[in-house]
């Protein structure tokens, strides 16, 4: 009987069928690792608006607690770059505070896929200090010639004999795009008033408490707490009863959106958002809620 080739280094020379048989089986091995890899790596890219930004950061956190095989990353920057961000790929979510425009379909195309996931609204607001001098609601056409400049001292609608201070958001933002179409008369209006732009809402609340003459307008989650007052606009208060019935000039939906579909991944996040857990946190950071709901902040429009 002959024997097997020994190979010094390697040990016993194996048989061509053998190999082949081995090599197809770590082929198919690795493969299996590698969907696992990918089952539990999935990475799902959100950015966009501000004003969205903290309910569903939230709920992100929850979602990555709850499960390991998709990771939820969310970052900000208004409305306008979460809409560019997802037609160009550089995210799988883009958060918006306002619908696609028809010159962003025009510049991206037309494959925007839309999720409602609740409703808002914009806080005109001032300092506690102004609120107290007298100033609790301003007419639209108020708000709109003091961001013109046209009124320019609190003393022209019932408060102190001071300058205001009009503080914007930077071109881009949902939150901006609807403040100016809905009191300005266009989103493209000219807001020559305007002494300050800020990039975020949260930047606006700080410039408003540390002033004693300023306005700004803002998301509602933002203006519940600390130093800042939200003014009645033409006699109607941001209340969730006027938010929900749109009596309030400045209620708006927010949106998630996808692009060209929605993976399964993405399907499964924007569920969870529209799911209880998800609606309660929308609940909880001053939203009102997608669809219909027993709580007291609760209700669709």
């Amino acid at each position: 009987m002959g024997k097997m080739k020994v190979d010094r280094l390697n040990g016993p020379e194996r048989p061509p069928r053998i190999r082949l048989l081995t090599a197809a089986f770590l082929i198919l091995a690795a493969a299996g690792c590698l969907e696992e890899d990918e089952r539990n790596n999935i990475n799902l890219v959100i950015t966009g608006s501000t004003t969205v930004l903290p309910a569903v950061e939230r709920c992100a956190e929850v979602f990555n607690r709850a499960q390991d095989d998709i990771r939820v990353q969310v970052s900000s920057g208004g409305s306008g770059r979460g809409i560019q961000d997802v037609a160009t790929g550089l995210a799988d979510i883009g958060m918006a505070s306002r619908e696609v425009k028809d010159s962003e379909v025009r510049i991206f195309g037309d494959l925007f896929v839309e999720h409602l996931i609740g409703y808002d609204a914009i806080a005109v607001a001032v300092s506690r200090e102004i609120y107290d001098a007298g100033v609790r609601g301003l007419s639209s056409e108020e708000v709109s010639r003091i961001y013109s400049g046209e009124i320019t001292r609190w003393s022209e609608v019932g408060g102190p004999n001071v300058m205001i201070l009009p503080v914007a958001r930077i071109p881009g933002s949902g939150t901006g795009d609807t403040f100016n179409e809905r009191i300005m008369g266009s989103s493209r209006a000219e807001t020559e008033g305007v002494e300050v732009n800020a990039m975020e809402n949260a930047e606006i609340k700080t410039l408003i408490v540390q002033s004693d003459k300023a306005i700004g307008y803002l998301g509602i989650g933002y203006a519940k707490t600390g130093d800042i007052r939200p003014l009645a606009i033409d006699g109607v208060s941001p209340s969730a009863e006027n938010v929900k019935s749109l009596a309030y000039k400045l209620s708006r939906p927010l949106y998630l959106y996808t692009w060209d579909g929605t993976s399964e991944a993405e399907a499964e996040f924007i569920n969870f958002v529209l799911g209880p857990e998800g609606q309660r946190i929308m609940e909880e950071e001053g939203f009102f809620p997608a669809g219909t709901s027993d709580g007291d902040g609760g209700g669709s429009f």
